[in-house]
């Protein structure tokens, strides 16, 4: 389901049933709407989901003429655990998108990463092993 800030919702109906729905609400500021800009962000927020459990994001689109670089894409995904923030900033509105996507990937991975190290750290060797006796 995709919410725009204007409270217009539109269905997108999910091919998969199995996958777990996700609650996307976009904001704009300053900025229209289009269909293009929004199926963009919800393709690149949908393609995280097989790797993290998404419950729902929240984007801001913002144009500030006053400030340089003048737009700002926030995000923030709703997880199971910690939830996942980013934020990036350019000259161009898709130029900042492909940055706070990256910022999004790369904390996807470091929380993963970070899992699979607990996850090894937390193996134990054989008692024998530890204590260097031989099997002999």
């Amino acid at each position: 389901m995709l919410k725009n800030s204007a409270g217009a919702e539109r269905g997108r109906s999910n091919p998969e049933p199995s996958k777990h729905n996700m609650k996307l609400t976009l904001e704009h500021h300053h900025l229209r709407s289009t269909d293009e800009l929004d199926s963009l962000i919800e393709e690149r927020i949908l393609a995280l989901q097989p790797r993290l459990q998404i419950d729902e994001a929240n984007v801001r689109l913002e144009h500030r003429r006053e400030s340089s670089p003048a737009f700002r894409v926030h995000v923030h995904l709703v997880t199971p655990g910690p939830d996942v923030l980013a934020e990036g900033r350019d000259h161009t509105l898709r130029a900042a998108i492909e940055k706070v996507m990256a910022a999004l990937e790369a904390r996807i991975g470091d929380r993963i990463e970070k899992r699979h190290r607990r996850v090894r750290g937390n193996l134990q060797e054989p008692t024998r092993m530890r204590l260097g006796q031989s099997r002999c």
